[in-house]
């Protein structure tokens, strides 16, 4: 056990970062801004429906004109109120109540905050709470460290944006919470661009494991992204699914 515990702890200080030393400003703020326009945020920002499915396991679909988003894990289905963290939730079809019901919204409100950052981080540079600065890298060029500093699951977390020479994401490293080794890099890679114009990362790599964003569908109308019908009216009307 002894050897386990010193094995663990030199694989700690193997991989282990510090933050590394940022300048913020101006200059910081235009970064950003040439990251987010390199995946086209204003066609993000005109696209109302957007479906994607995480690890093959949660799905999502968000109308961000109502800010409703459908959250699948399993057999629960949440229609989640993202503006208050409030909703419905069934389970195979049959909607739920009471603690168990509060149990699947927080899961699904969890699922929400992590899945759909990692769906396009990029286009959060400036959300509320939010700080920039330039590191600057070996080779010279620029990368972008965003801080988290309120907001979301766990504020405070920072994310180190390394970016290619259009100034798109080629992978990112991570102190957060969640991770107890600082550094942790990803690779943001296999873009595909919506019909709407917007670009979205479909996989994140590591020397741990791979992260794979499936099912990617986004448009304007409810029949971009697969539905048939209006896939809230049931339950923004009569509390049912359709």
């Amino acid at each position: 056990m002894a050897i386990l515990f010193a094995g663990v702890a030199l694989l700690y200080l193997v991989l282990n970062e510090p933050v590394p030393k940022a300048v913020g400003g101006a200059e910081a703020d235009e970064l950003a801004k040439k990251m987010m326009l390199a995946v086209d945020k204003p066609a993000w920002d005109s696209t109302r429906y957007l479906h994607w499915t995480f690890k093959g396991i949660h799905s999502f679909l968000w109308d961000k004109d109502r800010n409703w988003a459908r959250v699948t894990a399993g057999e629960n289905q949440v229609f989640l109120r993202l503006d208050d963290v409030d909703g419905k939730a069934f389970q195979n079809k049959q909607p739920l109540s009471g603690d168990a019901a509060n149990q699947a919204i927080q899961d699904a409100w969890g699922y929400w905050c992590n899945d759909s950052f990692w769906f396009n981080a990029v286009v959060k540079a400036f959300d509320p709470g939010t700080s920039r600065s330039i590191v600057k890298q070996e080779d010279g060029s620029d990368a972008l460290l965003v801080t988290y500093n309120s907001g979301g699951v766990t504020p405070g977390d920072k994310y180190l944006w390394i970016l290619d020479e259009n100034y798109r994401p080629k992978a990112w490293k991570m102190w957060v919470k969640i991770i107890p080794t600082g550094g942790m890099e990803f690779s943001w890679e296999n873009w595909t661009k919506l019909s709407t114009g917007a670009y979205i990362s479909t996989l994140h790599k590591s020397n741990l494991l791979d992260l794979d964003i499936s099912e990617i569908k986004g448009g304007m109308a409810w029949q971009d992204v697969g539905e048939t019908t209006d896939p809230f009216e049931g339950i923004l009307t009569e509390g049912k699914i359709q």
